[in-house]
């Protein structure tokens, strides 16, 4: 049979899979995350949203002897598939040959991507919010290379603060130089660094994920080097005081400081390639960092009367201080961008979020998702994905069409791209 896998050395720990996996077959310690096969129905929901490819591997094993969950946790690697042809299994009253081909053809066929008929709409899985291809004109990206094994050391060149210096949100604009090895982005995409240390058990931290927030040709244009966006993490989901160990650390780092740097990861939540391309984009917080990635590639190519799409930007924070990169976006032409800001805990105003804006706005948002030019980008904190969608809904529905039809629709043609946290 293949078994579902992990591979160590690729994942980086940043629990997608495991908040993907709707039969609970994925659980992880504080070394890996693994899969069980007696739970595993190769359902494949869990491939698409994963940023590295890590989760899509399949070994070959015995029908009766998968790796075990114990096994798994501790591997450093994948180990060598099981040499034993179909005709032993057959001999081992395991399984017949002709099962063990039918069962090596499906394991390849999900290592292949094809899909079974349980499928959504043109072959695109029906589970998750987002597409899991990439819009249709979208550059080939670079993925993957640099792993665990052999990471890249980047020079720290910037670190700046983006909110107001009184205000409890602390998010860094940090710029990372390559110097002469090789480190080809796009924008969407996404790296992981290392944080220095260990954790409890002894072990070496994992490998941090953060997501771009400069274009392809960097940060300073035509320079090896790129940008994150990092907010200084002190508590836990409970409120706790416990401080982010690679928040803190990216965040303290000075001038020409190193980092060490794995990637780049991400081949679908990219941006449309083409100049009559339209984006909506929709953010909280340091989900704004692909958004400030493809804004700023449309900028630099409209000065070059390259770009001629329509940019419409949703972006939430608690307050205007809190909000990063406040001063470089109002600067930004009107004719350029739409911006539509909407702050949750500013003084002497009624809270509003990014779903409200899209309500108000649904007119605009409705004829502009009719145009299949359009591309709609969400990337924030997990809890805005649900009340996004209801709005986005809402907007469809003022146009007189069907949601789910529509949903469908921007999926298959990868039109819609979900990145929450």
């Amino acid at each position: 049979m293949k078994q579902h896998l992990i591979d160590p050395e690729v994942c980086i720990r940043c629990n997608t899979c495991e908040e993907t996996c709707p039969i609970d077959a994925i659980t992880h310690d504080s070394n890996n995350y693994v899969v069980d096969a007696a739970i595993c129905n190769h359902c494949m929901a869990c491939v698409p949203p994963c940023p590295t490819g890590a989760i899509d591997n399949w070994l070959s094993v015995l029908a009766g002897s998968p790796h075990t969950l114990e096994e798994q946790l501790n591997w450093e690697v994948l180990p060598p598939p099981q040499e034993e042809s179909g005709a032993q299994l057959e001999a081992d009253g395991s399984v017949s040959a002709a099962a063990a081909a039918r069962a090596a053809a499906a394991g390849a066929a999900a290592a292949a991507g094809i899909l079974s008929e349980d499928s959504g709409l043109d072959g695109v899985p029906s589970t998750g919010a987002g597409s899991s291809v990439p819009p249709w004109s979208a550059a080939q990206p670079q993925v993957n290379l640099y792993t665990h094994k052999n990471p890249v050391t980047a020079t720290v060149v910037g670190n700046y603060r983006v909110t107001d210096e009184d205000t409890e949100s602390d998010i860094r604009h940090i710029v990372l130089d390559f110097g002469a090895a090789p480190f080809p982005v796009l924008e969407g995409q996404s790296i992981a660094i290392f944080p220095p240390g260990t954790d409890s058990s002894g072990r070496a931290f994992h490998a941090r994920q953060y997501s771009i927030a400069s274009p392809r040709d960097g940060e300073r244009p035509r320079y090896n080097n790129l940008s994150l966006t990092v907010k200084r993490v002190m508590t836990d989901s409970a409120g706790n005081v416990v401080p982010g160990v690679c928040s803190n650390y990216l965040c303290d780092l000075k001038k020409n400081d190193t980092v060490q740097v794995i990637g780049p990861f991400g081949s679908t939540f990219l941006m449309p390639n083409h100049p009559e391309a339209n984006l909506i984009m929709i953010c909280t917080g340091t989900g704004s960092a692909p958004m400030r990635a493809m804004t700023e590639r449309c900028r630099r190519q409209l000065k070059e009367k390259a770009f001629n799409g329509r940019l419409m930007l949703f972006f939430g924070a608690r307050t205007q201080r809190e909000l990063p990169y406040f001063g470089p976006l109002m600067n930004l032409p009107a004719d350029f961008i739409d911006i539509n800001l909407a702050l949750s805990r500013e003084p002497s105003q009624p809270k509003r979020y990014v779903q409200d804006l899209i309500r108000e706005r649904a007119v605009d948002v409705a004829r502009l998702l009719d145009n299949e030019n359009t591309c709609v980008f969400i990337c924030g904190l997990k809890g805005m994905e649900e009340g996004v969608l209801h709005a986005l809904d809402a907007a469809i529905g003022l146009a007189g069409q069907e949601w789910p039809e529509v949903h469908a629709k921007l999926k298959a043609q990868g039109r819609l791209h979900v990145e929450t946290y």
